[in-house]
Parts: structure tokens; sequence; C-alpha cells
């Protein structure tokens, strides 16, 4: 079974995506296959403006992976300012049917007002919960474009949309490791650069660049020799 992912693109960080992808097919024992979500091939399903308060072109678009997926079988979404270290396909060995959508429960209260590029950062339950989530998308029938479209952030980040939250599955920390929040793990399967990832010059010392930097490197190096 092809593992689904879909992976949140922002035009900002493009270098985020590919680097975060060759992380990922690094590692991956089992075929994977990335869906990165980008707005403008997304015309006439996703119509909701920006919203000041959000940092990523994804903020909610991101929730349209079980619409992208017909409602079939699972598939995980992420951030793009991620770098796989471990085997995705430990992470897709953890699908439980009896939930709707599996994420990593931090308990996460960001002390700074603002993070990357100036960006606001916003406060609220269930922070950092819907940045990385592997939905059953046959559970997940109410996230229709409509409803993307129209729900508050908070309606959407807060998994409003399911009837209860014994409905959302535990993943461990470890597949989302928030840098600069947790302390440096050399277990962390997959860390997160949350508040900014080394492609910004205020961040390019964060903890796993070097690794992050060298995925990146490799990246370049395919693409010169082709």
């Amino acid at each position: 079974m092809t593992i689904q992912v879909f992976i949140g693109f922002d035009s900002k960080e493009v270098v985020a995506y590919h680097t975060l992808c060759q992380s990922i097919l690094e590692k991956a024992s089992e075929p994977v296959s990335f869906t990165p979500i980008v707005l403008s091939q997304l015309n006439g399903v996703f119509t909701r403006d920006r919203n000041a308060l959000q940092s990523t072109e994804f903020s909610f678009s991101r929730f349209l992976a079980p619409y992208l997926s017909n409602y079939e079988g699972w598939s995980i979404f992420m951030d793009c300012d991620m770098l796989m270290r471990a085997d995705i396909a430990e992470l897709w060995a953890l699908r439980d049917d009896k939930y709707s959508v599996m994420v990593c429960k931090h308990d996460y209260q960001p002390k700074e007002d603002v993070k990357f590029l100036g960006q606001v950062q916003t406060k609220y339950e269930k922070k950092n919960w819907s940045s990385l989530m592997m939905f059953n998308n046959a559970k997940c029938h109410a996230l229709t474009p409509d409803y993307v479209n129209t729900r508050t952030g908070l309606e959407l980040h807060q998994f409003k949309w399911l009837d209860s939250d014994d409905q959302i599955g535990s993943i461990p920390i470890l597949w989302n490791y928030l840098v600069g929040v947790y302390d440096k793990d050399p277990n962390a399967k997959m860390v997160h650069y949350t508040e900014g990832g080394p492609y910004f010059t205020d961040y390019r010392n964060a903890d796993y660049s070097d690794e992050w930097f060298a995925a990146r490197d490799r990246v370049e190096w395919v693409a010169q020799k082709s």
C-alpha cells in the first residue's frame, strides 16, 4: 500500500517542502506519494480569503486532505517546516481504524507573540495538533470544501468538526517534535521547526539544523547532477 502524504506548500518556504520530501524518501521502506497542497491548484475548491492571523498559505487548506483523497483510505498531512529522521512506514503503522484522525497531542502554549517573518504567534487550545494529522478519510466527511471555506480557524484547528474528542487518536510526540520548545532529543523521529526553520537567517542554528542543511544539500546535488 502506498503511503499517501499531503504537505502544506507555502511560496515563502519552497525549499522546506523539497527538503522534507527528500528526508522522507531517504528513509522510507515503503512507497510514498506526495501531494503538495498548493492554493493555485485549488481554484473553485478553496475559496476563503486569507486571514491576517494565518502564518502560512495552507493554514486552512490542510483540512481538504480527506476530500482530495475522495474520503477513502488513510492519508497523512504535515506542515512543510519539518524534517523526517525515521522511516515514515513506522508512523503509517500506527493507524487505528477506531479513530477519525490521529495527532500528536501537544500541551503547548507559546511564550512569544511573534514567530518567523514577523508572523503573529496565535495561542489556542490544541495548538500544533493539526500540524501533523493522520486522517481516517472515510470518517472525515464533515470536512467538505464548503465547511473548510466557511468555518472559523478555531473550529477547524480544534477539531470541532468531530462529534467528540474521543475520535482523536494519539501519536507519540517524537513524531512531531517541536524544535525550540522541547529539549533536543536524539530519538526524535520527525522534528518540526514551528518557530522558524533553518532556511530563515534568525533560525540557522536551531536544533537539528545540520541535518536539515545536509538533506537540502542532497536535493541541490541531485538537481545539479541531473
